[in-house]
């Protein structure tokens, strides 16, 4: 047995969820050019930082394994 599907008022319904979206980005605070070059460098800072710690952490586990598994 098959259900029909309505169709009637998908089109006013993404028209609405078009233009709520647009007001509400529209209330959005947009940093400025300072404060996004500032909070990139913090995410590049962070992300480096966090990447050699892990490095030296595998580095130092895989001396370690390779100290007992190849007394």
């Amino acid at each position: 047995m098959r259900r029909q599907v309505s169709t009637k008022g998908q089109g006013k319904q993404r028209f609405k969820f078009v233009g709520e979206t647009v007001a509400e980005l529209r209330k959005v605070v947009w940093p400025t050019r300072q404060e996004a070059t500032y909070l990139t460098t913090i995410v590049i800072v962070v992300t480096v930082a966090v990447a050699m710690t892990l490095w030296v952490v595998d580095l130092g586990f895989s001396e370690l394994m390779n100290v007992i598994l190849l007394r």
